[in-house]
């Protein structure tokens, strides 16, 4: 059992300096440290004498200055300058050799009666204590891998896209129930203005509105429902994702252009534009292709989401306590901007869950011996170049050129720690599929995206 009023008192030298930890409970402690001036005058010493040989003052040559006079204007805060670079080396020291697993950064109590001409200096600081846990991930939970499968209906419209894509163009006096639309769509007050093309088949609602209309002409069109898909709205509007579910506004749409597209024939000739080596001859095998290519896409959708519901589980089922108090004191000077306590427990709150993923995370990685090395990150690095280079018809890259580029784009320490933390994430969502319990879920593309955004 834990005696939260005293836990024990340990004492340790470290470069003469008394240093003592006191626990106040599980989750936090107090440092405390005993400076001497032996600890700290020879430094202060040498560095009074190197300030007295480069020394300027009026009525003395340079490098002759008394060293009383020097003491008298720079000792204090020569002395001062040096406590703090030993306070800091020996609590730092301190931390990593009693193997001390904090939150934060260690906060300074700070004295009312201090005084800078004592011979002794006494400093104490508050540490926030990571809290010991279990995490089981064998339990019974309810975290299911979606399995998104391409649905026939999903099929039958990308066989149609690519008809259409390959199919001839004709233009149109007025926009019938077949047509294509190239139409401006403007809304002032939410700074839309923005040329898209869509399909009148593709619509939901207000069909009526559009069928009939010529060039030239202006149709005010609500944005609620106005696609089956509401990412259709996304992309023909321009607005971000989180802006258009919900989006009920009215955007005015000037037609620009009217055409309709007779489709290409599923033949032969259709199927050698698409695959070159001739593996498709038949429309079901095209049917066979495109399902296969969009349940690959759609595995990273999958594992995303599977990692997502992991972690909330995780978060939800790993039961530990935080010295909020602390870290909520932490938060106040923690940033660039000083806190107040009402700001620091508001960015507590919304920080919290963070936090402890982050803490179950490195224990998971800890007690797994899971790492990232820097030849994983360069593998992981030259992965992504090959893609990109495939992308612009260099299919085989020699790997000196890949190694230089990944190279340099490591030397950029933001880049490599996005790599890092992606790595990372790929080799969690591995573990996780092979040491949690789990159902797995048959579900199409269709219905995923409802259940995502339900």
């Amino acid at each position: 059992m834990i005696n939260f009023a005293l836990d024990f008192l340990r004492t340790r030298e470290i470069e003469r300096m008394n240093i003592t930890k006191e626990n106040l409970d599980a989750l936090n402690a107090v440092v405390k440290v005993d400076i001497v001036a032996e600890d700290y005058q020879e430094k202060v010493d040498k560095m009074l004498i190197d300030y007295r040989k480069k020394a300027n003052i009026p009525g003395f040559r340079k490098g002759q200055v008394p060293m009383g006079l020097v003491k008298k204007q720079y000792g204090k805060s020569v002395m001062i300058d040096e406590v703090n670079k030993l306070l800091q080396t020996a609590l730092n020291k301190f931390i990593i050799e009693e193997k001390l697993d904090i939150l934060g950064n260690p906060l300074p109590r700070i004295k009312d009666d201090f005084n800078w001409d004592a011979p002794t200096f006494s400093f104490e600081f508050e540490l926030g204590l990571a809290p010991q846990f279990d995490i089981n991930l064998k339990a019974k939970n309810n975290v299911v891998m979606k399995k998104i499968i391409a649905t026939d209906s999903l099929i039958d419209e990308e066989v149609q896209n690519i008809q259409a894509r390959y199919g001839k163009m004709s233009s149109l006096d007025e926009i019938t129930e077949e047509a294509n639309v190239t139409a401006t769509f403007v809304n002032e007050e939410n700074e839309i203005n923005k040329k898209s093309t869509f399909r009148i088949s593709e619509l939901k609602s207000q069909k009526n509105s559009l069928i009939g209309a010529t060039l030239g002409d202006v149709v005010s069109l609500e944005t609620k429902d106005l696609f089956e898909d509401v990412h259709r709205l996304q992309h023909l509007l321009g607005v971000s994702h989180d802006i258009v579910h919900g989006l009920e506004i009215t955007v005015e749409a000037t037609i620009e252009n009217i055409t309709k597209t007779e489709l290409a024939d599923l033949d032969q000739e259709l199927f050698d534009k698409l695959f070159a080596d001739g593996s498709v001859t038949t429309a079901t095998e095209l049917r066979e292709k495109i399902k296969e290519d969009a349940e690959k896409q759609f595995q990273q959708q999958s594992d995303q989401q599977f990692l997502n519901d992991v972690i909330e589980y995780l978060i939800d089922n790993t039961t530990f306590v935080l010295p909020a108090s602390f870290l909520q004191k932490w938060l106040q000077t923690a940033g660039e901007k000083p806190l107040t306590i009402e700001e620091a427990i508001e960015e507590y709150n919304k920080s919290e869950k963070g936090l402890r993923y982050q803490l179950i995370e490195g224990k998971i990685l800890k007690d797994n011996n899971i790492s990232v090395s820097y030849t994983d990150l360069v593998d992981y690095a030259k992965g992504f170049i090959r893609m990109q280079m495939a992308q612009f018809g260099n299919l085989n890259p020699e790997e000196k050129e890949l190694e230089d580029i990944a190279g340099r784009i490591l030397q950029n320490k933001e880049e490599a720690q996005k790599l890092q933390s992606q790595l990372i994430s790929q080799k969690l969502l591995a573990f996780y599929k092979e040491n949690m319990t789990f159902e797995t879920k048959e579900i199409g593309y269709e219905d995923f995206i409802k259940e995502m955004h339900h």
